[in-house]
Parts: C-alpha cells; structure tokens; sequence
C-alpha cells in the first residue's frame, strides 16, 4: 500500500458519517441481527456505495459484528450507517434473544456430565 493510500483510507471512515462519531441511535450492539427491507421503500433515499454493500450483504440476517468484518470497516462507523439506513426505512434491526433466567435443566446437566465421563 502506498502512503496516498494509507492517508486516503484515514479519511474515508470520517467521509462516510459525515463526519458524524456517534450514532443517532442506541438499538445497536454486535450482535443486533440486521435485514434489509425487501422491497425498498419508494421514498427511501438513494443509498451511499458502501451502503449499498451492507444493503446487499443483509439479504440474509446478520450481525452488526459480521456486516462491519465484511465491508472491512470499524464497527464504530458501521453503527452510524446502519442508523441510517434504519432511519430511512432500508432496514430492520432485532436485538439479541435475551438469555433465559430459569434454574438450568438438571437432567440435562447430568446427562451431558455422564457423557462426558464415558469420554
């Protein structure tokens, strides 16, 4: 890589927020699973380049953490575009199945610890 590249690919994450360095929303984590609305708003706004990435890359359901390793950027930068494209109805954002609270299942407990001893 040369240096005008290393300096140009400083500059693109600033580029692509709009100079923005925090999301306009708190419904992101790593593992909020992300889809793209399918079909598009009539009214939604053209999407940036890189948006349309993550627009084609969330056909399936990801996680925010895949989508930003995917486009090769920081996640940091990835939340302020998915905000946006939630804001502007390209996609939708469901948060993590919450963990369940309720006592474990003993039997199942003894069963894989049995297993485990007949390894």
């Amino acid at each position: 890589m040369s240096g005008g590249d290393a300096a140009g690919r400083l500059v693109r994450p600033f580029t692509l927020t709009g100079g923005r360095t925090r999301p306009s929303r708190a419904d992101f984590t790593l593992i909020t699973t992300v889809t793209a609305v399918d079909p598009v708003p009539a009214r939604a706004p053209r999407p940036q380049p890189e948006q349309s990435r993550i627009l084609r890359l969330c056909a399936e359901p990801l996680a925010v953490a895949e989508v930003a390793a995917l486009v090769d950027l920081p996640v940091s930068v990835v939340v302020i575009m998915l905000c946006d494209l939630l804001e502007a109805g390209l996609i939708t954002a469901r948060p993590p199945h919450p963990v369940s609270r309720t006592s474990p299942d003993m039997d199942l407990l003894q069963k894989v610890r049995e297993g485990l001893g007949r390894l």
